[in-house]
This record gives C-alpha cells, structure tokens and sequence, in this order.
C-alpha cells in the first residue's frame, strides 16, 4: 500500500501536468514552432519596470542595443510586413515564418500567439522585441543543436544569469550555465529555411572554428566584461557583462575586422607594362566568418583603383579566379531578387539591380537561390546556397589586379588604392523597398595603397 501511494503522488502530478499541456515532447516547456501561444504577455516584466526598478545602466545600454530593435528596426520591419508575411499567406511551404519570424524577432509576442504583431507604430508589446525577461527566463533548449528559436522560457520568479544568491526583493537569481554558453546565442543566431538550408550559421561557423578551440565565445566580443554593478541595490562585481551587443549593426565593431595590405610585383613600369597587383586579406577580428547572420542581405566588397600624376583614376577590376559560382563573387550589371514578386503581387517582375557596387570589384558572399534557382534576399524561401565565398575566422585569402599601364599614361608615381567596403543591405534592394538611407551606409572596413613609379 505504501509503494502504491508513493506511486500515485509521482504519477498524479505528472498526469495533472500533462492534461494541463505543461509537459511536452521536450519536457516541462514547450520550445520552437511548439511554443506559439503558450504562454501570455503578462507572464513577463516589461524591460522598462526592470530598468526603472533597478537594472537602469543596463536597460540604457540595451535601450541602445540591437536586441531592443529586433522588432522595431526599419528593414526588419518592411522585410516582415511587406514581403514575409505576403508571401506566407500565399505558399504554403513557408507559411510558418508568418510566426516564426517573432520567435526571435518578437519572443514574448510568438509566445503570447500574436500573430502577426500589429505594425511598430501601434507601440504593443511587440515592440519590446528581444527584452530582459525573454533572456532572463531562459532555462535551456530542446534537442542538441541550438537553432530556429528553440529555446525553453519559463516565466517566474526565477530569473537567470551568471549568479546566485543575493535574492532581489523582486526575483530568485539562478546561476545558468546555459546563459554563459555559445549554444544559448545560437538558438536564434543559427536559423533553417522551410527548405532545410542553414540560412544562419554564426555559432555553427564559430563552433567549426579556431575560437571555440581556445574557449573564447560569443559573449567575450559581444558582451564583453567590466567592473561594477549590474543592479543599483546589488554588489560590485569585477564582471559585469555590458549589454551593448554591439555587432554588425555597429560602424565601430565593423572597421578593422579585416587587416588589408596591396604590393606590386614590380616597383617602375614603362606605358604598356603589365602590372600584377596582390591583396592580402585577414580576418583578424570575428569568431566566425565575415560576413555572417543574415547573409542575404549584407554585402561586403574589394575595390581596387590606380591614381596616376595628372590625377587620373583608373578602376582596377579584380582578377577572375575560374571556380565554380565565381560569377556571384564579381559585381556586375545584373538583375536579382525576382522572387520579391511572389509578396508584390507581380508575377512578371524583373528583379533588381544584383549588387550596386562597382563591376569588376570582388564579392565576398555566398549566394542564397529561391527554388526556381533564382538569387534572392528572402531566407525563408531559399532552397539553396552558391559558393561559400566570406572569410572565415584567421582566414587569409589573397586576391590579384592586373592593369595593363595605358600608352597616354604620365611618368610620375602611380598610387594604386584597396578599399574593402561593407554595407548591412544591397543598395538596390533597400531603393526599391524604401528602407531609410541609414540601412544602406557604406562603411570602409579597411584600406591600404602602394606606389610604383612610372617612366618613359
């Protein structure tokens, strides 16, 4: 009779728990596409109540973060509202991103089934987007690979991070070695189309590379340490973490990620000469590969120019390597992105301009194809992906100009310029779409010249 009542108070709770729709295929807490709708709004703080109470240095600094315009942001916004959610209601295939998008984007409006959130302007609860407590009720994640939000939330009293002890008046602090670990950044930071494809792999490209082998982690660069206190109530700590995530939306993180050095084969050269330029590029600075997260959009460039002594500027096009899918790594006049019709209503649209740089420059890139075989910016409709040609982390890569020096060319010295440029979407893309110049600002990752000297 004993073994029977102990029996029936494991076994009665669970059953309870389960007829309730507390226990899952993933355990106490529903997690990924499962999650939709499980939990409410006000099972959540606002991130103005924990700032206000007591976290005010690191809500300002998160106020300023990306992670508080995961929603909100201009291009996130036009992206969702003008071409996913089209496109959702439309084909059956990717249906889900009409959802799935919040999952990272929104958490608490994915969780409280707010689908889809009313536009930035209404200013709901959607606004908050990646907020304290969506981080902060983390306990864990469903499966071995951290991807397409299937992180485990648990709303309470409980808060996690990296302490215990020292309870507030307002919550439980929770050590979570989850928090600490790249796998907790992955959940949204690696992302699969409908179609299967990695369309975002940061942790991924960090775990395959040499940063992971020495144990340094996304936090260490994007979250990095410093002394003092991360509650105006709380102890003085030596590490605070800073809550700037500062990354590929920071002018600041971007310049210097890759050292960049130009030589010449040969130091004089007569009109008619060939000159054989080399660029030596090395990704000094990311844990993973350059440039990451939404690969689609984002579009880093080489430029090569030769200023002679008159002033005269020639474009150096860079020198064509013969692999397969080189013709994506070589900016030319070519149109792209027709599948952004299918939300447009435009089945004869044209596309646009593929890249908007310079032709000629080189494209460090990796295409993304919609199932047509057609190049687009939509990873929710890719099916798949063309010549991984980014830099990886401590990746060297060497690329080559050849200019044949003109007969009317002056004697003098020859000034010949390597710019790597940056921008976070393809021009023509944010033209057409009307996203805010802002979106579209050229940022100069690194340059370096050389000289060789002209004569008759």
């Amino acid at each position: 009779m004993k073994q029977l009542s102990g029996w029936l108070a494991v076994v009665l709770p669970l059953i309870l728990a389960i007829s309730l729709g507390l226990i899952t295929s993933y355990g106490l807490q529903k997690a990924g596409d499962e999650a939709l709708g499980s939990k409410k709004y006000s099972d959540y703080q606002t991130p103005a109540f924990c700032g206000i109470q007591c976290h005010n240095d690191i809500y300002q600094q998160w106020k300023q973060a990306m992670m508080s315009q995961a929603y909100t942001h201009h291009w996130d916004e036009i992206e969702y509202f003008k071409l996913a959610v089209p496109q959702a209601e439309k084909d059956p295939v990717v249906a889900g991103v009409k959802a799935g998008c919040n999952g990272c984007h929104t958490p608490l409006a994915f969780l409280a089934g707010d689908v889809p959130p009313a536009v930035p302007a209404k200013g709901t609860r959607a606004n908050e987007s990646v907020s304290c407590e969506v981080c902060h009720t983390v306990t864990g994640m469903a499966g071995d690979t951290p991807f397409n939000f299937n992180w485990i939330s648990e709303p309470g009293k409980n808060k996690y991070g990296p302490r215990q002890n020292n309870n507030s008046p307002e919550h439980n602090l929770v050590k979570s070695d989850f928090l600490s670990r790249a796998e907790f950044c992955g959940t949204c930071h690696n992302e699969k189309s409908p179609y299967g494809v990695w369309v975002k792999s940061t942790q991924l490209e960090w775990k395959d590379g040499p940063y992971a082998q020495e144990g340094v982690k996304c936090h260490d660069c994007h979250m990095t340490y410093a002394p003092g206190k991360s509650a105006s109530m709380g102890n003085a700590y030596p590490d605070v973490r800073q809550h700037l995530f500062h990354g590929a939306h920071d002018p600041g993180k971007v310049r210097g990620t890759i050292e960049l050095r130009i030589h010449p084969d040969i130091n004089e050269a007569v009109p008619g000469d060939k000159v054989k330029f080399t660029i030596v590029l090395f990704n000094q600075k990311t844990g993973h590969k350059f440039p990451t997260g939404s690969v689609e959009d984002r579009i880093v460039w080489l430029h090569v120019d030769a200023v002679d002594a008159r002033g005269n500027v020639y474009h150096l096009p860079v020198d064509k390597k013969g692999f397969e899918g080189e013709e994506y790594t070589i900016a030319a006049d070519t149109l792209a992105y027709q599948d952004m019709g299918i939300a447009l209503n435009d089945q004869n649209f044209k596309g646009v301009q593929r890249d908007g740089v310079p032709a000629g420059d080189r494209i460090f890139r990796m295409p993304y194809f919609d199932p047509q075989g057609r190049m687009t910016i939509q990873q929710w409709n890719t099916k798949s992906q063309g010549v991984d040609y980014r830099i990886g982390p401590k990746e060297t890569r060497i690329e080559t100009c050849t200019f044949v020096l003109p007969d009317s060319i002056p004697a003098g010295l020859l000034t010949v310029r390597a710019a790597l440029y940056y921008q976070r979407l393809v021009k023509p893309v944010a033209d057409f779409l009307g996203v805010p110049a802002d979106e579209t600002e050229v940022i100069e990752v690194n340059k370096h010249q050389t000289t060789i000297n002209v004569i008759d």
